[in-house]
């Protein structure tokens, strides 16, 4: 049994310690917004933030994240409304298919509570979430659009 608190809720899930995280977060818990990519911890698309940190869900067990705090993109607005990358996003129009995004917004919020103002070099150095679309160049606006928030 598993005590993961995910976005400010606590669940008890019945699963074996080395499942991904990812598949819990996704078939137990029943939150979509995290998707599979790789699996193999490389593509980004199932980035969540694990006591603040952005990890690649699909890499880290669940016995890994039992007890910690873990937000998924359902959990990064509060009441107040979107974040400021969600809304950026939405300003910026970055997403194509948008299958990447989720990940992707995550990372981002992740290196903004690190750096505040990225410098573009601190952007490439921490977003190697892959875009299949090839969205980059709208996600570094975005990124920059959102520190001037």
């Amino acid at each position: 049994m598993a005590n993961l608190t995910i976005n400010g809720k606590a669940f008890d899930v019945d699963v074996e310690p080395d499942t991904p995280l990812l598949w819990v977060i996704r078939e137990n818990i029943g939150l979509t917004g995290t998707k599979y990519g790789c699996g193999i911890a490389q593509c980004g698309a199932c980035t969540v933030h694990v006591d603040g940190v952005a990890m690649r869900s699909c890499g880290v067990q669940v016995s890994e994240a039992s007890g910690k705090q873990i937000t998924t993109i359902e959990g990064l607005a509060s009441d107040a409304g979107l974040h400021k990358v969600q809304q950026a996003w939405i300003d910026n129009d970055v997403p194509q298919c948008g299958y990447c995004q989720t990940g992707m917004i995550m990372a981002v919020a992740a290196l903004l509570k690190e750096k505040p103002k990225p410098t573009d070099q601190d952007i490439d150095e921490a977003i190697t979430n892959i875009c299949r679309c090839g969205t980059f160049q709208q996600v570094r606006q975005a990124i920059h659009l959102a520190t001037n928030v």
